[in-house]
């Protein structure tokens, strides 16, 4: 399970475990504030802010040359590229000098920190055992812009990115430069577009009209493979080994040098 629907709402499962760790802690501070009259929170907050710059920072670093030309793009974070174990370890760093000025506080922020740690890392470590990481691509067919019908197995032969998306999606449109971007610079990757029930031409207007040039675009006028891997929300990146096994999902907008990393990890 990699997102969760919230009415009109698909969040990724790996935000709500950050979002439920900070919410953990800070009732743990609170707790401490009301019944012992010491309060961690001010400390806590200063750790998750600088974890939070830490982390976005390292791996803004890691991929400098892609952020080069536009350095704004470093502060939308909304691809999620962070650097956990930095963001860690700063944080940590900042609790431990804080707290050595007020030693009262050590325990509270100890105990808090460490419950939302446990949710965060725990929910994680948990995660895998709820959806099979090694699910074989589904036996379908999907339509090119041209209307051939064209079976999606027919793609495997080497490591392979299948991005379900629609015109509608804004962060779906976002990340389009970045796909196409990456599709031209790695051909030992393939990568295949499949709009999830629009028409080719909805799909062939769009493309002209963001003067894109992208190989592999089709769609799926039924939402078959939506339905048949489960993805609640788009975009949704499906990452496949060149065997046609799923290695593991992307929900929500990536970068390049998010999709950097995610094909870094696809590599055997």
């Amino acid at each position: 399970m990699d997102a969760v629907t919230l009415g009109p709402f698909i969040l990724p499962t790996g935000v709500l475990l950050v979002v439920g760790g900070i919410l953990a802690a800070n009732l743990l501070a609170e707790w401490f504030r009301r019944r012992r009259a010491l309060d961690p929170g001010p400390i806590l907050w200063k750790m998750l802010l600088a974890g939070f710059v830490a982390a976005r920072a390292v791996f803004v670093l890691r991929h400098h040359d892609l952020f080069a030309d536009s350095p704004w793009r470093a502060l939308d974070f909304r691809d999620g590229g962070f650097d956990a174990t930095a963001g860690l370890l700063v944080a940590c760093v900042v609790g431990a000098e804080l707290s050595r000025r007020q030693p009262g506080l050590r325990r509270p922020l100890l105990v808090s920190s460490l419950s939302g740690i446990a949710i965060w890392l725990g929910g994680n470590l948990a995660l895998p055992a709820f959806a099979p990481p090694h699910a074989p691509m589904p036996e379908l067919s999907v339509r090119s812009l041209d209307g051939a019908e064209v079976p999606l197995r027919s793609y495997q032969g080497k490591p392979l990115v299948v991005n379900l998306w629609a015109t509608w999606c804004p962060p779906c449109r976002r990340e389009m430069p970045a796909l196409a971007a990456m599709q031209r610079k790695r051909s030992d990757v393939g990568f295949v577009f499949v709009n999830q029930r629009e028409s080719a031409s909805t799909v062939q207007a769009f493309l002209s009209s963001q003067g894109l040039r992208m190989e592999n675009v089709v769609v799926d006028p039924a939402g078959q493979l939506a339905a048949r891997t489960g993805s609640l929300g788009f975009p949704t990146t499906l990452f496949y080994d060149a065997g046609g096994r799923l290695r593991f999902r992307h929900v929500g907008e990536l970068s390049e040098a998010t999709l950097r990393e995610k094909l870094a990890a696809l590599e055997p």
